[in-house]
């Protein structure tokens, strides 16, 4: 008896959890015949970079050429920018690739993969898809808990996955805790730090990842155009990494993985320090705004170093945010990465975010409201 096809994909294949990206906007008005904004996948609510929009006009007529396969004008320039050699960068479609990269290099059954719970989802599938054991170690206070995570590494541990800042809470942590944390990991362990989100610290003791590769060669760091650039639906993002990882990783990429548009628009997009300096300034005073939002509805959002806020609403949480979805306003339950009782909002423009706190206010109902952090921790 011949077995189905679907009966011979691995089982560690057949249980893996499928990414549910944020509702389109378009989908979201054409259902419920609303207009609405969209406040969930931490988008740049500016837009893209208009220096990288000007390159891809230009080079669009080009799109009937495959692209430059070795990536070499993007690499260069990020190589220079970052005091790295360019063999140590890797361009790949946003981080998500990466991420997959990474474990399908150094993983596979028998070993493990080390991340956090409460982090972004595809570190965890990358490990399990890998066909290796999942590790997860506890948070605290929403944010990584480093000396969990080194505590939690075994003869089988290959790779550990960190978010700095973190996805979906928006905490981070500093170069001294982290600089503590390298010291305890082996070197034939490979640590992938995801800073996607790095430009919107606003502390200023985030490690310097350039400097922390110059020591620590088992550290690959990524970095996304989708975010600070405006360029999500571009997908192009790059890690900086040891030769051999990045020769490596070269092998089972496939080819022409990014696009001569995407190439064009995040060479283009580097000199766009206007779009930057307005795109960070805007997030600061947004986000603060929205925390102090919040806080004033008597909620008790984690402090954000990213374009997003974190926010716990209590036990009907995914009926609140159908609530706010019903209004007009589309944010993120967060129920799919371990936060049943939260919500993330990203960081709009000026009047999308006057639009979500004037919701909130009309729709947050006192009885629904969380207890304070002490309180809960004095049940």
């Amino acid at each position: 008896m011949t077995l189905p096809i679907e009966d011979l994909i691995p089982d560690y294949l057949r249980g893996l959890p499928v990414y549910i990206p944020g509702k389109p906007i378009e989908e979201v008005e054409r259902e419920l015949n609303i207009r609405a904004i969209k406040l969930a996948s931490n988008e740049n609510p500016l837009g893209p970079s208009p220096k990288a929009m000007e390159a891809v006009r230009a080079a669009l007529p080009e799109a009937h050429r495959y692209p430059d396969g070795g990536t070499n004008v993007l690499r260069e320039k990020l190589a220079k920018l970052r005091g790295v050699q360019a063999e140590e960068i890797f361009i790949g479609l946003g981080s998500s690739e990466i991420i997959d990269l990474a474990s399908r290099v150094f993983l596979r059954t028998g070993l493990a993969g080390l991340t956090s719970e409460g982090s972004y989802a595809p570190f965890s599938t990358a490990i399990r898809a890998s066909g290796a054991a999942l590790q997860l170690a506890k948070q605290r206070e929403f944010a990584f808990d480093l000396r969990a995570i080194a505590e939690a590494i075994t003869a089988e541990t290959r790779v550990i996955y960190l978010a700095n800042p973190n996805n979906p809470t928006g905490t981070s942590f500093g170069a001294r805790e982290f600089a503590e944390f390298l010291e305890r990991v082996p070197a034939n362990i490979l640590v992938v730090l995801d800073e996607a989100y790095i430009h919107y610290a606003a502390r200023t003791d985030m490690p310097d990842s350039t400097e922390v590769f110059g020591k620590h060669k088992n550290v690959i760091t990524l970095r996304t155009f989708s975010k600070v650039y405006g360029l999500a639906g571009l997908r192009i993002g790059y890690a900086v990494g040891s030769p051999g990882l990045i020769a490596a990783m070269n092998k089972l990429r496939t080819p022409f993985n990014t696009s001569g548009v995407a190439q064009a628009a995040a060479v283009a997009a580097l000199d766009d320090h206007a779009h930057v300096k307005h795109s960070l300034e805007t997030n600061a005073a947004e986000r603060r705004r929205i925390h102090e939002g919040l806080l004033e509805l008597g909620l008790h959002p984690a402090p954000s170093d990213a374009n997003f806020v974190f926010v716990e609403v209590g036990p009907m949480a995914k009926e609140f945010c159908e609530v706010l979805l019903r209004a007009g306003v589309i944010v993120r339950p967060l129920g799919w990465m371990g936060f049943p009782e939260a919500m993330r909002v990203s960081v709009g423009t000026p009047a999308e975010n006057d639009e979500f706190l004037a919701v909130m206010r009309k729709c947050w109902p006192a009885a629904m409201r969380p207890a304070a952090p002490a309180e809960r921790m004095a049940r």
